[in-house]
């Protein structure tokens, strides 16, 4: 099989193996969440991207170092503190535990650092020094700092854009963000440090150019320089990441240090629901917590935020969170029918019969196709048929590439009778999703639901019935 992962370079626009410059370790930084409020699925559908880009790196022999951000100071985190009436370390800490506990809901790894901006506004100011020094950047009179992308020749480079597409680009920027840009030298100059404003309330910080704050582009490249240093192996995000945010990395990193900065580029493409763009007016900015209010599990939201191609847009839809359920129940009944001749399982190692899946995964981790394979693979499978060391070779194999996208069975269901109303059966769902995460009090409500709408709950190892009182 393929020793690597290829994966699609936004910078080069080819598909290359995804190696370490040191040989050991693959090095990437992904942006992370800003905190000011729950984080969307078309947020997830990126961190779920590259969850999978990760585990598929490891299940592949290398190891990885992960580092992704929390930007805890921007324009919204401190707009939106000051209307809750907290201070801004409170209140972004609280959305933070907020996306932990949704990230941890969706099976995602853990990033092994996870900085945040706060933290990191020495490093920043560091930064600025440098690019000033240089030639880079330079202070307005109010204060503020700007990078001069005159000064650096390879800006653009990244989005492909001509020189007008940027002033463009970044006149929209501009009026979408800041109503005192005429101050900079340029259209296309962008703020490093922003000078204290009065609707900045207590949130500003000391520096040589007066108290203020940093520019939201500036966190990622010095904390990139603090955990992996000048030059790294990948960078990852959103694709509405690519201009300017991403452009602006590039120009202050490289401009401020020797390096080249990151080798290669990992953009995933955004997320639609019903056809159409998310938006909160429409009212289909959907949240973990929203949908399973409608009975729908993270793990299923994860199995659909994976279904398409990370690098073409997806179209979310309810019918697709149940096909998503269709697909789990069929894999779980399979991993179970296995499981009667192989009860014990040891630690995944290889595909095994499903190499031809893994080996479509490898190829820029085409996870429509891999799941395609898995599923070709087990129409064709007779578990009863079997022998013990076939069932458990095959079990092993399956639990390899179901870690590979970090999906978690769920329990069988197919004692649920068939006359049983969808949305007790949805009921019954979250009362057993409630039982799992050890929340009794939630447990216990909706089976005193389930019972004064006339159905009792029976529980077993492998999941729950629903029966008629």
């Amino acid at each position: 099989m393929p020793a690597h992962l290829t994966l699609h370079d936004t910078l080069t626009r080819t598909d290359r193996e995804v190696t370490p410059l040191d040989g050991q370790t693959l090095r990437f930084y992904c942006c992370g969440p800003t905190v000011y409020g729950p984080a969307h699925i078309g947020n997830f559908r990126t961190f779920v991207a590259q969850d999978v880009m990760r585990r598929v790196v490891e299940a592949s022999g290398t190891p990885t170092l992960h580092v992704r951000n929390i930007t805890d100071v921007d324009d919204k985190t401190i707009r939106d503190s000051q209307k809750a009436g907290q201070s801004l370390i409170d209140f972004t800490q609280g959305w933070t535990a907020k996306f932990h506990t949704d990230c941890d809901a969706l099976n995602l790894l853990r990033p092994h650092i996870e900085p945040s901006a706060v933290a990191h506004i020495p490093h920043q100011i560091a930064m600025i020094e440098k690019l000033v020094a240089g030639g880079h950047a330079y202070a307005a009179a109010d204060g503020s700092v700007y990078f001069r992308v005159s000064s650096f020749k390879d800006y653009g480079k990244l989005s492909h854009l001509e020189d007008r597409e940027l002033r463009l680009g970044a006149s929209e920027a501009a009026s979408a963000t800041d109503s005192d840009e005429y101050t900079k030298d340029s259209l296309t100059d962008f703020a490093l440090w922003k000078a204290r404003k009065p609707e900045d309330g207590e949130n500003f910080w000391p520096s040589p150019w007066g108290e203020g704050r940093p520019g939201w582009h500036l966190e990622c490249s010095a904390m990139i320089l603090e955990y992996l240093g000048e030059d790294f192996d990948l960078h990852s995000g959103g694709v509405d990441l690519i201009f300017p945010h991403h452009e602006n990395e590039i120009a202050q990193s490289c401009c401020s240090t020797h390096g080249k900065f990151a080798h290669h580029w990992m953009h995933v493409a955004h997320l639609m629901v019903d056809g159409g763009k998310m938006s909160k007016s429409i009212g289909n900015l959907y949240t973990l917590e929203d949908l399973a209010k409608r009975g729908y599990s993270a793990a299923e939201v994860r199995y659909v935020l994976i279904s398409g191609h990370y690098s073409a847009p997806l179209n979310f839809t309810m019918h697709s969170l149940d096909s998503a359920r269709q697909a789990l129940q069929k894999l779980a009944k399979v991993d179970k029918a296995l499981a009667a001749s192989s009860p014990s399982l040891q630690v995944p190692k290889s595909p095994s019969l499903f190499q031809d899946a893994w080996d479509t995964l490898l190829k820029d981790l085409n996870v429509p196709g891999a799941l395609g394979s898995i599923f070709g693979t087990l129409n064709k499978l007779k578990p009863a048929a079997l022998s013990a060391e076939e069932a458990a070779a095959t079990r092993n194999g399956l639990h390899f590439m179901l870690q590979a996208l970090g999906i978690v069975l769920p329990p069988v269901l197919e004692e649920v009778a068939a006359d049983v109303p969808a949305d007790i059966q949805a009921l019954a769902q979250q009362r057993w999703d409630a039982k799992q995460a050890k929340d009794w009090a939630t447990a216990d409500t909706l089976r005193k639901q389930l019972e004064a709408a006339g159905w009792l709950i029976k529980d077993s190892k492998e999941g729950f019935t629903v029966v008629a009182k």
